[in-house]
């Protein structure tokens, strides 16, 4: 089971993939991003891996000739500490969990084809996607993955749900009723 997770900015993608990597354990492998905020201000982005190390992927301080709007991105570091753990939960044939196929991790060619080796390969993976197809590979995802649309009125139950179709479980065995 492929899962694309998608919704407005801020609605909680993050963290719901958070939730399903803490539902799934050890059988999860891959990264998050989170915002960094300074001063109350968001200054920049930090990729969280499952393991727990970190690494910063883009601030509005950042001398990068990569930027996506007032960040710059440090795709070099990007390549070196999350593409190598990808490729390795593809290859471990863990849930691969990638928050986000974005505009920031898709400055990245060894990202894009990491995450095309995804699409391809027969291993269970949760990823989150932008609402448009802000690249041709998030079209390429949204064609191939079960899209579930994050909203404020799903957000608290979606990570749940996720984890029982990861699991190969669609919520009807053992008498169970469909919420």
């Amino acid at each position: 089971m492929k899962i694309a997770l998608t919704g407005r900015p801020g609605i909680g993608k993050t963290t719901a993939v958070k939730r399903v990597v803490s539902l799934l354990g050890e059988k999860a492998k891959g990264f998050w991003t989170e915002e960094i905020r300074v001063n109350g201000k968001r200054w920049g982005f930090k990729v969280v891996r499952t393991d727990g190390e970190e690494e910063l992927l883009a601030s509005v301080e950042a001398d990068s000739l990569y930027r996506v709007g007032r960040y710059g991105v440090f795709v070099d570091k990007f390549e070196t500490f999350a593409v190598p753990f990808l490729i390795e939960a593809i290859d471990e044939e863990k849930v691969v969990v990638v928050d986000e196929v974005g505009k920031m991790e898709l400055l990245s060619k060894a990202f894009q084809h990491a995450v095309s080796r995804l699409v391809e390969e027969e291993v269970a993976a949760l990823v989150t996607i932008p609402i448009k197809d802000v690249h041709p590979l998030v079209s390429r995802i949204r064609k191939r993955f079960k899209v579930i649309h994050l909203t404020l009125t799903n957000r608290d139950n979606v990570p749940a749900e996720i984890v029982k179709l990861l699991e190969g479980r669609d919520g009807k065995e053992r008498g169970e009723q469909e919420p």
